[in-house]
This record gives C-alpha cells, structure tokens and sequence, in this order.
C-alpha cells in the first residue's frame, strides 16, 4: 500500500512532462509554419513597436471593386484614423497600401532567341514591400516612375529569357508590347506557395504598363477622347494604425460589408496564425477549404490559407495538450487548501507559540545583560 502514492504521483509527474513536452513540439511546429508565410508579418515591418495591423481584402471577378473605390476607401480611413488617432500635432499615422489584378497570361519574348509563355499580374501602391520578395537584381518600379514601362520578374524566366537572373535593364516584349526589366525575382521556395503558384514564370507590371497590352483593353475605362487605363481591383492590403483592439480591420470591413457583399473577402494577416484564434477555428476549418463565394485569391494567400487549415488541428490539439496540466495544478491548489483548512488552527497555534518563546527568549537575554 505504500508504494501506491509514490507510483502515482510519479505517474502523473510523467503525464503531465509529456503533455507540456506535446505542447512544446506541436507549438514550434506551428510557429515554423506561420513563418514561412512572411508576407503575411509586413505589418511588424512597418510599425516595429507593434501598434499597426496588416488587412487584405480580396474580390470576386465580377465585384466591380475598382480604383476609384480604393480612393474612397483610403479617404473613409484618413477620416477614422483622424477622428480616433492624430497625434497631438494633429497629423495622423501613414496608411501604406497596395493592390494588383491578374491579367491572364502573355507570351515574352526578348531581344535574343528565348521565349516563354507567363502569367501576368498589375500592380500598384507598395506593392512590392507587401510581397517580400527576394531580390536577385535590379530594383522595384513604383507609381512614382515617370516611365510606367517597367516590369519584375521571376528567376526561371530570366533564365529562360536570356540565361542569367543579373539581367536588370534589358528588354522584354509582352505581346509585342515592350517593356524593360526593372528587376529579378526568385520563384516561390515555400513549399505551400510552390504548390499553388503553378508552373508558369510570373511578371508584375504597373497598372499604366498593363493598359498597353492588348488582352487588357476589356478591362479598361475610357472613350474615343481620352485615354484607357485599367481600374479592375481584385486584391488590396494595407497596413493601419489599430489604437483599439480590431480598429483597423472593422475600418476596412465595414467600408466593403454592404456594397459588396458576397463578392469579397476580408483578412486580418497580423493576426491571422494567431494560436488561439486557429485552435476555436478547428470545427470550422472546412470553411478555408471550400468557399461559398466567387472571391479570386492570388497564389501567395491561397499558401496561407493552406496553413491555416493545417494549423487549425495543430493548435487545437496543442490546446488539448494543457488540459492535464491544468487540472493537475488545479488539483494541488485544492489540495493544499484542504490541508491549509484542516490544519489551520494548529498551524496558527504553532505560530503563536512560537512568537511568544521568541519574546520570552528576548527579555530573558536583556534581563542576563
């Protein structure tokens, strides 16, 4: 009888070493996941004290969400963030943006003999800090260029092209169109974006740039007397100032919640891996599977969404993984207050007694001095 104490005890110790030990491997696991996904963390880029907050928002092809709606939206936020957050000065936090539409797929050819088939993205904003691309040469084009003829693209088809990624500055043509590159690329590495990304080399152009192409021109404004530029918008991001926990992100969602119902998709990249949020998500994980909508998303959130669905189970079962421990430190708290109520008086008892003898133990030294 004895030794049945001293087994359980060290078979709970045991238990709850390996439930924590779980918790530790499935939490590393995740954490290593939610990484590879660094697009998602251009938030803690921007704002290195951790007071701004990533949101993307992506469009169904038919949403009719355009340019000029991104204007209006930039101006509904210059007025939330005045309003709940200029600064004594009265100036009010930057509010980097960025959007981009694919425009279906080209054929490139280049001054020497290489060719190849591609697809093709417009791009505008920050676009290129949102991506956290790796740059192998060249350097980023910006709305600011005054030559909008610019494009960046990816390493296999540099190499395709002209047998080097160190290519900066030479010429593609897009359908005959011509264009120069800006920069080099690396191809997708994260093996979540390599399954989604496809075979096809990409290209990234400026909206101005794209509106010369010929497979574009149904995707633009304008009429005989002025000149046709591309609006289409099927995915936005920013990065806003959040003073109060979901701030920035009911900002942004309430502004598409109404007009485009249905034909959108909001999300909150800063807290998106969030542990706690993936282990509730866990039952309803088949809604990052299967969408009830038309929204598009681009290769670089459908990796995410990936690992968000993988993470779901992981983090809810890493969860599981305390609830031993939980109930064992419960248990010992319990414990010791049932001892502490059941001895309580002795103890007090002791206690007293004891502070008396140390005052007796005192006079009697004084009186001896």
């Amino acid at each position: 009888m004895k030794l049945k104490k001293p087994l359980l005890c060290t078979a709970v110790a045991a238990i709850n070493v390996l439930s924590l030990g779980a918790a530790l491997v499935l939490g590393l696991a995740g954490s290593s996941a939610a990484r590879s996904q660094s697009w998602n963390r251009s938030a803690q880029k921007w704002d290195r004290d951790g007071e701004s907050r990533q949101i993307s928002c992506y469009f169904s092809e038919d949403s009719g969400f355009t340019t000029d709606g991104m204007y209006a939206l930039r101006s509904v936020i210059q007025d939330a963030l005045r309003s709940s957050a200029a600064r004594p000065d009265g100036s009010i936090p930057e509010t980097p943006d960025a959007y981009s539409t694919p425009i279906g797929s080209g054929n490139v050819t280049c001054d020497s003999t290489g060719r190849s088939a591609a697809e093709l993205t417009a791009v505008g904003g920050d676009f290129f800090f949102f991506r956290d691309f790796r740059l192998l040469s060249g350097a980023y084009f910006s709305d600011s260029d005054i030559m909008q003829d610019g494009a960046v693209i990816e390493r296999s088809l540099a190499w395709t092209l002209y047998g080097s990624p160190n290519i900066a500055g030479q010429l593609i043509y897009i359908d005959g169109v011509q264009f120069y590159i800006s920069g080099v690329i690396d191809d997708p590495t994260d093996k979540y974006e390599k399954r989604t990304a496809g075979e096809a080399p990409r290209v990234y152009i400026s909206y101005s740039g794209a509106a010369s192409l010929p497979q574009v021109s149904g995707m633009t404004d304008g009429d005989m007397n002025t000149a046709h530029k591309l609006t289409k918008i099927t995915s936005y991001e920013c990065i806003m100032y959040d003073p109060v926990k979901n701030f920035a992100y009911n900002t942004v969602n309430d502004y598409f919640k109404d007009t485009y119902k249905g034909s959108y998709h909001a999300v909150n990249n800063t807290e998106r891996f969030s542990p706690t949020l993936l282990a509730k998500a866990y039952k309803k994980r088949s809604d990052l599977a299967v969408r009830k909508d038309t929204v598009t998303f681009p290769y670089w959130e459908n990796a995410s969404r990936i690992v968000e669905f993988r993470l779901a189970p992981l983090y809810f079962w890493r969860t599981a993984c305390f609830v031993i421990p939980i109930l064992t430190a419960l248990t010992l708290i319990w414990i010791g207050f049932r001892f502490l109520r059941k001895h309580s008086r002795s103890l007090i008892s002791a206690l007293i007694e004891k502070h008396k003898k140390a005052a007796y133990d005192r006079k009697q030294r004084k009186a001896n001095i």
